[in-house]
């Protein structure tokens, strides 16, 4: 795990010594007993709005293939063991009625580790999360008591790719490198791309197609990404969720005057919108697709506060 994985975990932590106190709750639009945020946005008019999209009949994954090497936040790992059960020593299973054999596998990661879903539980404020929900009510160790991802709808509906590489006239951004509401206003534009209500907004950056092979430990240290004044201008566009081919979706390290991972208060905290990390995007731009209907169906493991995706696009 590499030192700048770790300092930027306690730049985080650290954040609670120096915030602010807490400002006055703001209840969700959805009503004081929300607890799925945005995914109240899926309705079956923007689902067959979304079904106009597939034009091809093709489908590509958006996950990334992970596995105990795959660089993640400290102090998150996985490990994964196959098993054979009552077969040692070349036993077979005959209770099948003939001589069989099979392998199970036993999982141990936490869930925050390659492409993910992260859930309106995931990062707060001041003790507070989604909907004025006090960390005290909800953060059980078996788990979220509310906001659980287990609870979020299947999330379906048009997703739009933002290339900011491309606008920025390079492969990839560099870390750091952030931006925020005039530089993505520039680059759907010059896509062609509209962003709405209901919208998945996916940012291509080109960090993870070229710096996650060659150079992991770099690719988990830092990354380019959305400044903390352009989270709220995707929160003033009121979509579904918000993701990128990085593995944080805020630029780290941040902007000059930015908090850390401040973006996902705004998302998450503040306008229970979803955030989609580490989104393979680059693929799907080199076949000329820039909006195709999403689909994602989460592992529905009970009060978890992330989940391990694959979203797939279908254009």
């Amino acid at each position: 795990m590499s030192r700048q994985i770790i300092m930027a975990a306690l730049a985080v932590l650290g954040l609670g010594a120096t915030t602010a106190f807490a400002q006055d709750c703001v209840p969700s639009k959805w009503g004081a007993e929300d607890t799925i945020g945005s995914a109240n946005l899926v309705t079956p008019e923007r689902t067959l709005e979304a079904a106009k999209l597939i034009k091809q009949g093709k489908s590509m994954p958006l996950g990334i293939t992970i596995g105990p090497d795959t660089p993640a936040f400290p102090p998150r790992s996985l490990s994964l063991q196959v098993v054979q059960p009552g077969q040692h020593g070349g036993q077979k299973l005959s209770g099948f009625g003939y001589e069989g054999n099979y392998n199970d596998d036993i999982l141990q990661t936490w869930i925050g580790i390659g492409s993910q879903l992260d859930g309106l539980g995931h990062l707060g404020e001041n003790g507070q999360y989604y909907n004025c929900l006090d960390e005290k009510e909800i953060s059980a160790i078996t788990g979220l008591t509310k906001l659980g991802t287990h609870d979020v709808p299947p999330l379906v509906g048009r997703a739009v790719i933002i290339d900011m590489a491309a606008h920025a006239g390079k492969d990839m951004l560099e870390a750091g490198e952030s931006f925020g509401e005039e530089e993505i206003k520039a680059a759907a534009e010059a896509q062609g791309v509209t962003m709405g209500e209901g919208d998945i907004i996916l940012f291509h950056t080109g960090w993870t197609e070229n710096m996650l092979d060659s150079s992991p430990a770099e690719w988990g240290s830092a990354e380019p990404g959305i400044s903390n004044a352009g989270a709220v201008y995707l929160a003033s566009l009121n979509p579904m969720a918000v993701g990128a081919d990085t593995w944080g979706l805020d630029a780290v390290p941040p902007a000059e005057g930015d908090k850390v991972f401040y973006g996902h208060v705004t998302l998450l905290k503040d306008n229970g919108i979803y955030i989609l990390e580490t989104m393979n995007v680059g693929p799907l731009l080199r076949e000329g697709v820039n909006e195709f209907m999403f689909v994602l169906g989460q592992p529905r493991i009970q009060g978890s506060v992330q989940a391990m995706i694959n979203p797939v696009a279908l254009y």
